[in-house]
Formats: structure tokens, sequence, C-alpha cells
């Protein structure tokens, strides 16, 4: 052992250096040894696991050996070599020094520890990744549980460290955590509460990664794209990100929209508003003229033949129009839009489709059409919904109707 330990030390004597210095200066040069082989074994045996791995994973169909290179698996477990080289070399090298060997080996051994941690942290990455390629896991909060595991491997880690620095007893450390659990419950409070609300999530399927949810209280109406232990995040449709704390989706009401993505249709619910004073009885001579309308030809002439027949039976006087039974315009725009909706392209058959009135307001009567469209991207579904009201607004005039403008106008103006 000596032979190395003191290796330039007779070299340093024979140039008349005092044994002192030859001693420190046999260490520092032994010391550069070690550094220089230490960087060329870290390289080597990074190329070696490097090119291995790469020809493994480049020769396997699975996926899980290329995230191991991606997320550098190979590269973090190579600095194993060059650290357990440190560990065997250190007393060589610190043999006359032994207060600086002490510092030395507690420096490599926590470094050996945060290693360890790092190696860890990689492999989970690589698990959590190729979990979300798999179907089944592609929707759950993967991100929490890997959260959660790595939260409790570095908390040992640190306790190790700790203890390493001090002296004290493993056993007596992890005591004193124990007694000490109500501080750190409450410093973790969000932790603990977004990992319960991760697991509650998962369990009960509220969220999943891709679903489109709305949450007025943050300002958030986009889709998930992360679900982590302490935030979910949404990407609006504005290109923004908003930041959810995780245990709000259990303490606070949101909009989950995979009702509506997973259903046959996406709803279009919205009203004209007709003015009152608009609406009114349709003589012979105003019916005939609405036959023209081809969507219509069928129904007024059957419902024409119905009144008719009910009136003259009933010996209906019909010199007052109001008397008997009647058509209106406001009936016949409305049975003229739900034959619309029902004959249009874009619109679920399979779904409600429903023309209806809704309690008058002082603005008008809303006449709300209610249906849903086949196509639930949002473009498309807007673009739908803005072709069916754009012919509604334009049909208006030939029934005689008027929509409802607010007009600050007053004949005391004039």
């Amino acid at each position: 052992m000596r032979k190395f330990t003191h290796f330039f030390y007779d070299y340093f004597i024979q140039l008349n250096l005092s044994e002192n210095s030859a001693t420190y200066l046999n260490m520092l040069a032994l010391l550069v040894l070690l550094v220089l082989f230490i960087i060329i074994a870290d390289i080597v045996a990074r190329r070696i696991l490097l090119q291995a791995f790469s020809t493994f994973a480049a020769k396997s169909k699975t996926k899980f050996d290329d995230l191991l290179v991606n997320h550098q698996v190979p590269k973090n477990v190579a600095h194993v070599v060059p650290l357990i080289i440190a560990l065997k070399c250190i007393p060589i090298v610190f043999a006359d020094f032994s207060a600086f060997e002490s510092i030395v080996e507690l420096l490599l051994k926590l470094y050996c520890v945060v290693l360890v941690l790092w190696i860890i942290r990689s492999i989970l990455n690589t698990l959590e990744s190729f979990f979300k390629t798999l179907p089944r896991l592609r929707d759950k909060p993967i991100d929490s549980y890997i959260q959660v595991l790595m939260l409790f491997l570095w908390l040992i880690g640190v306790g190790l460290i700790f203890v390493m620095l001090t002296g004290i007893d493993i056993k007596t450390f992890f005591t004193t955590l124990g007694a000490a659990s109500a501080i750190l419950l409450l410093i973790f409070k969000d932790t603990i509460m977004g990992f319960v609300a991760s697991i509650q999530v998962a369990i009960n399927d509220t969220v999943r990664i891709g679903d489109w949810i709305t949450m007025e209280k943050f300002g958030a109406d986009g889709t998930v794209i992360e679900i982590n232990l302490n935030t979910l995040q949404v990407q609006n449709f504005d290109m923004t990100i908003t930041n959810i704390p995780t245990y709000a989706l259990i303490t606070e009401s949101f909009k989950n929209w995979r009702g509506m993505s997973n259903s046959g249709g996406r709803r279009i619910k919205r009203a004209l508003i007709i003015k009152a004073k608009s609406v009114h009885y349709l003589t012979d001579e105003q019916i005939n003229e609405l036959k023209k309308i081809q969507l219509l030809t069928d129904y007024l002439t059957q419902r024409q033949d119905d009144i008719n027949s009910y009136n003259t039976s009933n010996k209906i006087d019909k010199s007052v129009l109001i008397n008997g039974r009647n058509m209106t315009n406001l009936g016949v725009f409305r049975k003229y839009i739900q034959s619309y909706i029902e004959s249009h392209s874009a619109i679920n058959k399979d779904m409600t489709i429903m023309t209806r009135q809704l309690a008058p307001t002082s603005q008008g009567l809303p006449l709300e059409i209610y249906a849903f469209s086949s196509d639930k991207r949002w473009q498309n579904y807007e673009y739908i919904m803005s072709d069916i009201f754009d012919h509604s607004l334009a049909a208006i005039p030939y029934f005689d109707l008027e929509i409802y403008e607010f007009s600050n106008y007053s004949p005391e103006q004039e």
C-alpha cells in the first residue's frame, strides 16, 4: 500500500524538499491523477453505457428503452463508476491526512445519496412517460403519483444527509421527525391536499388529461394538459395557460365538457327576440302567399283545410278574425324554423330538435332554437350555429315579424 500512497514522495525528497513539503506535494499529485482518472472513467463509462443502451433500443420494439435514453438514465448510472473509484482511492490519496480523508469521504457519501436519488428520479420520469403512452393510463394523473413518491424519497434522502452530517442515530432522527409531524403537515398542507385530490379525481374519473373544462373562478376555459401534485394546467382557447390548485377540483365547482364530447352532438340553444307588436293573425291572402315557401306548402294546405272545416262545422263568425281557430304569423314562422332545422344537414336528427317560445320579457317574445350540431369542433359548431341564425333572421320579414332592437328614440325628442 505504501508503494502507492507515497508514489511521488521519494521523488520530491530527491529534489531536496522537506519531508512536510514532500508529503503535501505527494498528496496533491495523487489527487490530480485521481481527478484525471475519474474524469476519464466517467467519459468512458458514459459512452459505453449510452452506446449499449442506444444499440439495444434501436433493436427493441418497445419504447421503454428509448425513453430510458431520453431521460438520461444511462448517463446518470455511468456516474456510479467514477464514484466507486473515488471511494476506493481516497484512502490512498489521503493516507497521511486522515482529517482530509474523513471530510472527502463524507462529501462523497453525500454525493452518493444525491446520485441515487437522481437515478431513481430519471427512472420514475421514464416510467411516467411510458405510462402516458398506454391508452388506459394516458389521461390519468400519473404526474401526481410520481411527485408524491419522489417527495418521500427526497425526505428520506434529506434525512440520511442530515444523519451523516450530524452523526446522530437514524432511529432517533426519524423518531424526532414523527414528533414534528404536525409542523410538517402544516408545511406540506397544499401538497397533501393536492395528493388527496389527485386520488379522488382518479378514482371518480372527474377530470382527465385532454378534457375541456370551464372554471370561471380561475379564468380557465380550455383543455387540461397536465395534472400534477400541486397544480392542474389548462391551456385556454386563447393559448394562455391557467394553473389551478389540484385540490380546487374537489372544493370548487367547474364544468367538464367531456359528456358533450362523448355525445352525438353539441347543443345549440339560442333565442330570437320577436317584437310582440308584430305578432298577428294571418288572413287567407297572407296564408296563400306563404304557401309559396316550399317547406311550408304541405303544412299550410293541411292546416288551412283543418281550420276551415272546424270553423265551418261550428258556424264561426269569421267577420271578426279572432273568432274560431286561426293561424298566426309567429306560429307559422316557428313551424318553418322547426322544418328548416330538421332538414339541415349539420344537425343530428337523433337528438332533440325543438323550436319553442319562452316567457315574454320587457324586450319581447323569445323564440328559442334548441338542437344539436353533428360536428362538435368549436370552429365548425360556431359556423353551423351562425348559418342557422343568418337564415332565421333573413326569413323573419317574410312572415311580417320584427326583431326587437333597443333604441333610445323618444317621440318627445322631435
